[in-house]
This record gives C-alpha cells, structure tokens and sequence, in this order.
C-alpha cells in the first residue's frame, strides 16, 4: 500500500501568521537519479497534515491529528493534584505524564488491546515515556502549579510515523489546554515556554528521506525520529540501522531534513492554533 501524496498547504485554511510566514525554509531537495518515492513526494516533503481541534469536548484540550494516512486523537485532561512521589520528595510545581495506545482497527490486522494481555507492550511503554518526556520540555513545571496534565494520544489509524504524530499533535492539545486554564483564571501565567514538534527520517535504498510512511518504514536501513523546539534544540534522538550501518554523512544529512521538516511542522501548529 502506497502512502498518500499532497501537499500540506492544502489543508490551511487560514493564512499563515507573521511569526510563522518568517520562518527560514530549506530549498527543496532533489532525488537522485531514478529514485521515486512510493507516493511521489520529493526526498524533504512531509506528508498532508491537517489539525481538527476540540475533537474531544470533555478534555481540557484536544486534537486530531491527521498525518497523511496516520490518525491520532491527542487529548490533554487536568487534575488538581500531583504524584504522591513529588509530595513524598518536595519537588515543587506540577507534572505532564502521557499514555498512547494503537487501538485494535488502527492496523490492517486487528491489534490486541493491552487490557487483554494484562500489561502494557514495550513498545508503547517507550512511546507514552518518549511523549511525556517531549512535552515536558515544552512547560515551565513551576509555573504549571501543583496540577497534573494528563496527555492521552490514541492511534485511530497507523500508517508509519504515530509517534511523531503523537508528540506534534500532542503540543497543539497542550496549547489550547492552557490556553482553556488560563481563560478559567486557574494559570496567571503561560507556562508554555518552547513549541515542540517531531518528524522522522530514514534511509531507504541509500536514500535520506523525511517523513517516512509505512511501505518506506518497513524498508529503511536507518530509521531515525527526532524531537526539537522552536530554537532548533534537540530534546530526543532516536536513531539506529535496520541490520546497517550509516556514515557521519548520512546521519548529518537526516538531521537536516529533520530540522527542516520540524520547522515546516511548527508553522502548521501555530497556524492550527491561530
């Protein structure tokens, strides 16, 4: 199964605001010779990405994301307490802690749900981690106050790429969350400090590409997902060859379509959140 081809200007339907129209955009990067991608997309292209907020009207704040043919509901609910861990160790302000699952329809065979098997997979144990990890980053937790932000990020369809898809979305549930709180008088202060975003990157067929979908996950040599801020600070790499090797070469030329590919994914938040 190819991977949807479009470009991900189609789906704003507001102009983009001041901040984000001035962001440095890499020039576009050509293929070589013969290589073509499974949907088309040149080498640095994302995939269509489209933001529909308050999907989930009980949350504090909410979103689908839909990434290409990846689907993840993104909910953010707010508890007026914390761990008992940071009461028993005096650690002061709040917390954000997540949780992700791939719900039983979202792969083309049906995926058995954790509850049935008793515990929670590795795999989305490291993602849930990874997710509360990357958004914490995002917060000044002082300011946050003694309150817990709970961030459910919920696969309804996966087509490569959910845990970037989780984080990216993640931040945009997060934004309209507080901004929620502060509307209600219970934050004085905007805790968020720097938008965060993620993307993948791989090595196909001694290729570097951003944003792999599927059919291009499953035949990487080098998979690669990255987690930045708007500064362009690194807050997570996660990187590793398929049974391969890379060179400092390929690996510099992953990073740099992930910086590019987070910088055109913080444009797409903000004008989501506009």
């Amino acid at each position: 199964m190819g991977c949807l081809s479009e470009s991900t200007d189609r789906f704003l339907d507001t102009p983009l605001p001041p901040a984000v129209a001035s962001v440095p955009m890499n020039a576009p990067v050509a293929a070589p010779s013969g290589f073509v991608r499974a949907d088309g997309r040149r080498v640095d292209e994302l995939r269509p990405i489209r933001f529909q907020n308050d999907i989930a009207p009980h949350a504090t704040g909410s979103t689908l994301i839909e990434w290409g043919q990846t689907r993840v509901i993104c909910g953010v609910t707010v508890e007026e307490s914390v761990p008992r861990w940071m009461k028993e160790q005096s650690v002061t302000g709040g917390w954000i802690t997540a949780e992700y699952s791939m719900l039983p329809y979202s792969t083309q065979q049906r995926k058995q749900r954790d509850i049935t098997k008793g515990k929670i997979d590795g795999r989305s144990q490291e993602i849930q981690r990874l997710i509360g990890r990357s958004l914490r980053a995002a917060l000044d937790l002082e300011l946050l106050g003694q309150r817990t932000i709970w961030i459910d990020c919920d696969v309804l369809q996966a087509d490569g790429g959910t845990r970037t898809a989780a984080i990216t979305g993640a931040f945009v549930a997060l934004a309209l969350a507080v901004n929620r709180l502060q509307k209600q008088g219970k934050l004085a202060v905007n805790p968020i400090v720097k938008p965060v975003a993620a993307v993948s990157a791989g090595l196909v067929q001694g290729t570097a590409l951003l944003d792999l979908c599927y059919t291009e996950d499953v035949g990487a040599a080098v998979d690669m997902n990255l987690v930045m801020n708007a500064d362009g600070e690194y807050i997570e790499l996660q990187g590793n060859g398929e049974e391969a090797t890379f060179t400092e070469a390929q690996l510099a030329a992953l990073l740099a379509l992930g910086k590019g590919g987070v910088q055109r994914l913080l444009a797409l938040q903000q004008a989501a959140l506009a």
